[in-house]
């Protein structure tokens, strides 16, 4: 019995093997919010690139973040996001993609720092078997901080305050203006009947 045939379909059975098996097909380059604080309330979105560093084409099947911290009475929360992206999404070996994953914060979310979890599933093409495999689910963390509502609060009071000063001091100035004016009138006034009074004709005394 010759070994060719044999050797051809043991080797056939590892590279099958071979490509069943999970693999890392991808990176996340960068992951960034569109804000540097965020209020318990507020909506935003975290950009992450994903990188395609394998020889072969991939495809992200699945891009999410997840928030896991804690409500203001201490209860936790966790809730996930997903990419408003169309998926399956497909990256030629060496390049990137970004994607926006839209996130929505509770109006009772504890203030403080947070490490969200972005994390991308994957597909890697495999051309031996012309399919889609899956691969390990690249992750990274960004770290938002929400800002306590009561600084918000004291610096609306302190924009008001100024505000009110700005005004005062407009019409303040306002007020100084007119009274100088009447000023300047009233002496104008006086002036004009004192020089009307010098003008008018003497009577000539009789004798």
């Amino acid at each position: 019995m010759s070994r060719k045939p044999a050797l051809i379909a043991l080797l056939s059975f590892l590279a099958l093997v071979s490509a069943l098996q999970t693999v890392n097909a991808a990176t996340i380059t960068s992951a960034t919010l569109d804000k540097d604080t965020y209020l318990a309330g507020q909506i935003g979105y975290i950009s992450v690139t994903v990188y395609n560093d394998k020889s072969e084409k991939i495809r992200v099947t699945e891009l999410s973040a997840t928030i896991n911290y804690y409500y203001t009475d201490g209860t936790v929360y966790v809730q996930k996001f997903f990419t408003n992206s169309t998926l399956p999404d497909e990256i030629q070996q060496g390049q990137t993609e970004t994607h926006q994953i839209p996130i929505s914060l509770p109006t009772n979310i504890a203030s403080g720092y947070t490490n969200p979890t972005v994390e991308a599933r994957t597909e890697i093409w495999e051309p031996h078997i012309e399919r889609w495999i899956s691969s390990d689910k690249a992750t990274s963390q960004v770290k938002i901080h929400i800002e306590s509502p009561y600084k918000q609060q004291y610096e609306d009071s302190q924009q008001e305050l100024l505000d009110q000063k700005t005004t005062n001091q407009s019409l303040g100035s306002t007020v100084n203006v007119l009274a100088l004016t009447t000023v300047v009138f009233a002496a104008v006034a006086v002036f004009l009947m004192l020089f009307v009074f010098a003008m008018r004709p003497r009577p000539i005394p009789q004798t």
